[in-house]
């Protein structure tokens, strides 16, 4: 099973911003086995949000959605210490998007 991959402009924003060469570079991996169908370390923290997280740095998290089993949104990011604003910002761009 691969899955389609897209991003928001949120998620572009917040992944440019990140400047640990050695995160970035695991984030990068995680996103490849994502679209490679291995989804990992996920779990839903509602509204049709899911958090999936990175063992890099401060303890980064991406946030995303499932279209259908087969395409995957990426809404944001964020680390352990923003943890409940970025899960309420994702649960936000997902409205957006489902308006």
């Amino acid at each position: 099973m691969h899955y389609r991959v897209v991003t928001t402009d949120v998620f572009n924003r917040w992944l440019a911003r990140i400047r640990d060469r050695q995160a970035a570079k695991v984030i990068a991996q995680r996103l490849d086995r994502l679209v490679a169908g291995n989804l990992g370390d996920v779990k839903s923290v509602g509204n049709g949000v899911n958090e999936m997280r990175i063992f890099a740095g401060p303890g980064y998290r991406l946030y995303f959605t499932m279209r259908d089993g087969e395409l995957i949104i990426l809404l944001c990011g964020g680390n352990k210490s923003s943890q409940s604003r970025d899960i309420a910002r994702a649960k936000r761009i997902l409205n957006e998007l489902e308006a």
